[in-house]
């Protein structure tokens, strides 16, 4: 979007911005400085490239009325750091939730099956859901990715898809719980089943309830479920 195209977007929405800027230490401060002057209030910062032609740099602030978006932006621009600034739709408005499936391959696939089908429901009626996936087998692996998933941008809910999953995954599905992450667990061997929200025998069923879970265009409240296994 160029700066003549940026008056039209809505100073009470999310917005992203793109920046490119030139490398060196300091850029982040430059720009998040400038940012604050205007009382933005940054929601999520992406360093998507820092080599030694440059940096681009994606940030997601809310801005009030006043200043207007358009006076952070001419400041911005005017830094000598700057090299170009683009307003974009924020990334909650183009790929929104995200549900993210891991475990043995086979089932990952079907949970996906569910989700994305599921997903494509609630997106033809304005959501924005999207799924990840990752294949991913053994312990240690399983549950540092596990524990990794509050970290990313977006993520509502964690299906995990296996035939055992136990020990150290287990304890890393209370610790992600703890922060507000939904957790679904295929119904499998060992004690991540004990530890999830809900636990789910059919696979597709499980990425089925998984998007149902975060839809806000969906009528399902893991909340007021009478049993968590089904």
């Amino acid at each position: 979007m160029t700066s003549s195209e940026s008056t039209a977007v809505s100073v009470t929405d999310n917005h992203g911005l793109l920046i490119d800027a030139v490398a060196g230490p300091g850029v982040l401060y430059g720009l998040t400085g400038v940012i604050a002057d205007h009382q933005g209030d940054i929601g999520a910062c992406s360093i998507i490239e820092n080599t030694a032609e440059g940096a681009r740099i994606y940030f997601e602030i809310r801005t009030p009325q006043s200043p207007p978006l358009e006076v952070m932006l001419r400041d911005l621009r005017a830094l000598p750091i700057v090299r170009r600034v683009d307003v974009v739709k924020s990334m909650e408005r183009i790929y929104g939730k995200r549900i993210i499936i891991m475990g043995g391959g086979a089932q990952v696939a079907q949970v996906a099956i569910g989700a994305i089908v599921e997903a494509d429901r609630h997106n033809i009626r304005g959501e924005h859901i999207s799924v990840d996936t990752i294949p991913l087998v053994g312990e240690q692996q399983l549950a540092d990715a596990v524990r990794a998933v509050p970290r990313l941008p977006r993520a509502r809910a964690l299906v995990l898809a296996g035939s055992l999953m136990g020990g150290e995954i287990e304890v890393a599905v209370r610790d992600v719980r703890k922060t507000g992450l939904l957790v679904i667990s295929l119904n499998m061997a060992g004690s991540v089943p004990d530890a999830a929200d809900l636990v789910v025998t059919d696979p597709v069923q499980a990425g089925v309830m998984a998007v149902m879970a975060v839809a806000d265009t969906a009528k399902f409240t893991v909340e007021k479920l009478k049993r968590r296994v089904f």
